[in-house]
């Protein structure tokens, strides 16, 4: 897989800003069909850091309704992968916009 096709953003939460504080890790929306072996290789090569680990799980979407409508989110997996330490990551360590 090409790296620019398997990471397709960062995915921001409070539990992930304290688990980045806390034990170094940082978590990625991916393709579906990366292995953790794609997602490591793409944030090293991307970042230019050190991967200790990779854990991932797919989402599944939540059922929405307006109304009588009735629609579902699309599913999406979800990788956090943990750094050396000393490395970060700026994308999310960034300041103001």
């Amino acid at each position: 897989m090409n790296i620019n096709d398997v990471i397709k953003g960062p995915l921001i939460t409070e539990k992930l800003d304290a688990a980045r504080e806390k034990f170094r890790q940082y978590s990625f929306i991916v393709d579906k069909k990366a292995s953790k072996y794609d997602v490591a290789n793409a944030v090293e090569k991307l970042f230019k850091v050190s991967v200790e680990g990779v854990r991932t799980n797919i989402v599944r979407g939540k059922t929405k309704r307006v109304g009588r409508s009735i629609g579902k989110r699309p599913n999406f997996k979800k990788a956090v992968v943990t750094l050396k330490e000393g490395d970060k990551i700026e994308l999310f360590e960034g300041g103001a916009v």
